[in-house]
């Protein structure tokens, strides 16, 4: 008889992040840079390191109470997927991306943040979970909540604030100019690697996913950074974080209430 996975994983210590059930937070950030599971950490009360295995990299702490993890995902879809699979055998209910993300619209500049709305599907990891025609999108109510904490903070942080559909796409290196003006005459607001697994997964395990991505350079407009210190795409991570941060917990307030 075949091996069913999901009867062998759930529940138990997870083969890839080295998590098991207690070690997170029912809210869990997903940035795709290890090294930006630090940069959550400083923002929550007692952060402590959990688990470091592979790209997985994964701290749990508060804020405001509210019991809170961050596990790196890594590069595209294949290993968001898994990643997320695995936290929501342990107890993961609301799974947020934390992304970098190339704009596609004029007038979106470098540092700025967007609210996925929904995500193009250009992948091929959610093939082996929905055809191709079903949508990818995030939960509502936690997006709408997203929005509009963002709109509420928007005069304590830096960036400007958008939120649209976006485009998810495997192959960076594979993104001809012809295929990026083609992603924006179709109005997608940015591209990136992994929020239409990341929603796919989450809409067959029933739990909500959402997105906001700091934008690290304009593929219509140019205006890239590839060989120095971005340091506009560094503050909006650091906004993105504290927009998350707080609303998550007014989210949680909400829920309770």
């Amino acid at each position: 008889m075949s091996l069913n996975k999901d009867e062998k994983t759930l529940g138990k210590k997870q083969y890839h992040i080295h998590l098991q059930p207690g070690d997170i937070g029912k809210y869990v950030l997903l940035p795709g840079d290890p090294a930006r599971s630090d940069r959550v950490a400083k923002y929550l009360d007692g952060a402590e390191l959990i688990a470091n295995n592979r790209e997985h990299r994964t701290f749990t702490g508060y804020y405001k109470g509210v019991k809170i993890s961050v596990t790196s995902t890594g590069m595209g879809c294949p290993s968001a997927a898994i990643a997320a699979e695995e936290l929501i055998n342990i107890g993961a209910e609301c799974l947020i991306r934390i992304g970098s993300s190339a704009a596609l619209q004029e007038g979106i500049n470098i540092g700025d943040l967007l609210i996925s709305t929904a995500s193009m599907k250009n992948e091929g990891t959610s093939k082996f979970y929905v055809p191709d025609c079903f949508p990818a999108v995030p939960d509502f109510d936690f997006t709408r909540m997203l929005i509009d904490t963002a709109k509420d903070m928007k005069n304590e942080i830096s960036s400007s604030i958008y939120y649209g559909i976006n485009a998810s796409d495997d192959a960076f290196y594979g993104e001809t100019e012809e295929w990026i003006e083609h992603l924006s005459k179709l109005g997608c607001l940015n591209v990136e690697m992994e929020s239409s697994a990341l929603y796919t997964v989450c809409h067959r395990r029933k739990v909500r996913g959402a997105m906001v991505s700091a934008v690290s350079g304009n593929l219509i407009t140019g205006n890239v950074i590839y060989e120095r210190e971005n340091q506009g795409l560094a503050k909006g991570w650091d906004d993105e974080i504290r927009i998350v941060l707080e609303t998550i917990y007014r989210f949680e307030q909400e829920q309770q209430g």
